[in-house]
């Protein structure tokens, strides 16, 4: 007795330990399951994805998480502060999965700052709000007197678009002895009510007969529907309508013209007059059939009133009746069947992107998050994924339909200062259906580039009368990285004011290689073989014409000239005109200079 209750504790034991690792496992890899009933008022908590997903709650405030769903309407929102997922909206069951006996709504959790995706399933469970209900609540039957007892007559059905306990579960009659009540199952697990005859008829002792149908759900406290049947004796009616076949089939695409015929049923009753003319009808006629068809009930033609869509409904069945003049009847079924046309293009939604990136950032870096899809089914619905060519970025998986955009390998600010990726998506139908997406991409500079000089050394000679602005010396090849501001500009000597907007790199190294090359072009300018004259003069960097040299005023080699980024100046002795230049290689001016 023992070692049995000991065998059941350690089966619940590893039942429980069962389930506790699923969930866990579920969450590491992306998955979160959750269940609440419908009808919550918006807010309702659903689950806490924070503990679930160990996620801390600075990435999940100021918009660093955010729960997205595919349709238009959001379900379910991210209570930021802590990290439960709550209710959006007010769900009603019956109006999102009428005819599922399993609703299941999805969404998916971005997290921005990880660029991560996790996927979570909601059960809504159902909640016993409706009552069954008939289509008719009067009807009136019309029966021969000459009906043997036994006889069958199919009653109207109730409906109660609620599931499960809370679903229709019984009929009852009642109201007059001579007719009874049973109840058979159908192929599609349906209650269908049925007027079974218990005792003859007789015209002449009774015209009508009264009854009440009462339909009830197995909801507590259970919920009820009525409705009243009227019974018309008639003289004998003694063939009943026969249908040419029980079930009639039909295959169309989804793409079919709104008022084709799809097909026509057809009865047969040998009787004369009104108990040989038959007339059909829809004998359930729920809202989903009767958006979509419309039955002839002369002639038994099915025609369609709206366009098909093989995305939101692939099949769909009908039950129709054939009934005479004498209320005797037939029933077959009607099964369509929608096939699938590639009428959906694939979608695509850029669901996280970056605006800028370092040209130095590392192969692999995540770009953005894009989420593809396409509503079509089979080959009409596969989507194959590209970029645009001759880019430095790649797709990857992230979960079932996400992709990752990343870098390739390394970026070149210089080569490419931003990008304009083209993400392509195409299915598998034929033709083929297209979309794509522009990702802008703007690329950041490094300072990874070193001035360059065209020569190691250049000299000019500059005549004390040149005018202002003559071009001097040029620096053929100017660094990529060299951008001017307005606060590190040439000038004259003693004052920081250049001629235009420019300025000199904010590194050592650039710095010195410049002022190296304005004091080759001064000492020249201080040589005493030349012919300078009277006057202050300077040399000084035009941001103009780019790295170039020019004068600023006519030159005059007793000055002293501003070397830029340096205390050092070059000079003269005043009033000297054979003295000799302070600094550099000179060459004699009646000598022609060597390069």
């Amino acid at each position: 007795m023992c070692a049995a209750r000991e065998g059941r504790w350690c089966r619940r034991q590893r039942a429980l330990l069962w389930c506790v690792l699923l969930a866990a496992w579920e969450a590491a890899w992306g998955q979160l399951r959750y269940s609440v009933p419908e009808e919550l008022p918006k807010g309702s908590f659903v689950g806490d994805v924070a503990e679930e997903l160990a996620l801390e709650p600075a990435a999940l405030g100021g918009g660093g998480a955010r729960v997205v769903s595919q349709g238009r309407t959001q379900y379910f929102a991210l209570h930021a502060s802590s990290g439960h997922l709550v209710t959006a909206e007010r769900i009603d069951r019956e109006q999102l999965c009428r005819l599922q006996e399993k609703c299941v709504l999805r969404c998916e959790l971005i997290v921005e700052g990880e660029m991560k995706v996790y996927a979570i399933e909601v059960e809504i469970t159902d909640i016993n709000d409706n009552s069954p209900t008939f289509e008719e609540s009067e009807k009136e039957l019309r029966i021969s007197e000459t009906t043997a007892v036994g006889s069958r007559f199919l009653l109207a059905e109730a409906h109660d678009p609620d599931v499960g306990a809370n679903s229709l579960q019984s009929y009852a009659l009642s109201g007059d002895e001579h007719f009874s009540l049973s109840v058979q199952a159908g192929g599609d697990g349906e209650k269908r009510p049925e007027l079974v005859l218990a005792k003859a008829l007789d015209r002449e002792e009774a015209a009508f007969h009264e009854l009440l149908l009462r339909a009830s759900d197995g909801g507590d406290p259970s919920r009820t529907g009525t409705a009243r049947i009227r019974v018309a004796v008639l003289d004998a009616n003694d063939n009943a309508p026969a249908f040419s076949q029980a079930v009639y089939t039909v295959r169309v695409a989804e793409d079919v013209p709104v008022g084709s015929t799809l097909l026509s049923v057809t009865a047969t009753d040998p009787d004369d007059g009104t108990n040989g003319n038959v007339k059909y009808s829809l004998r359930k006629q729920t809202k989903v059939v009767t958006e979509f068809f419309h039955l002839e009930p002369d002639t038994g033609a099915i025609r369609l009133v709206r366009n098909l869509d093989y995305e939101e409904g692939d099949s769909y069945e009908l039950e129709i009746q054939a009934r005479d003049g004498g209320d005797l009847f037939d029933t077959a079924k009607v099964s369509i069947s929608v096939t699938d046309v590639n009428d959906n293009a694939p979608e695509i939604w850029v669901r996280s992107a970056l605006s800028e990136i370092s040209e130095d950032a590392a192969p692999g870096t995540v770009v953005a998050l894009l989420h593809v899809q396409d509503r079509d089914s089979g080959a009409n619905g596969e989507v194959r994924c590209s970029l645009g060519e001759s880019v430095p970025f790649r797709l990857e998986r992230a979960l079932d339909d996400y992709y990752s955009v990343v870098t390739a390998r390394e970026l070149d600010r210089e080569r490419a200062s931003e990008y304009n990726v083209t993400v392509r998506a195409a299915d598998g139908g034929s033709p083929a259906l297209r979309s794509g997406a522009v990702l802008a991409l703007r690329v950041l500079d490094v300072n990874d580039n070193a001035p360059v000089f065209a020569e190691a050394r250049y000299s000019a000679r500059v005549a004390e009368n040149n005018a202002e602005g003559a071009l001097v010396l040029t620096q053929a090849q100017p660094n990529p990285d060299w951008r001017f501001s307005q606060t590190q500009r040439p000038g004259t000597s003693g004052s920081q004011n250049g001629e235009e907007g420019g300025a000199w790199p904010n590194n050592q190294f650039d710095t010195e290689m410049l002022q190296a090359m304005i004091l080759a072009s001064a000492n020249e300018a201080a040589d005493v073989n030349a012919t300078l004259g009277g006057g202050t003069g300077t040399m000084g960097l035009s941001a103009r014409y780019g790295p170039q040299f020019t004068l600023q005023h006519v030159p005059d080699y007793r000055q002293n000239v501003y070397i830029p980024g340096s205390t050092a100046t070059l000079s003269n002795a005043a009033g000297k005109r054979d003295a000799k230049p302070s600094g550099g290689n000179k060459k004699k001016s009646g000598k022609k200079e060597k390069k």
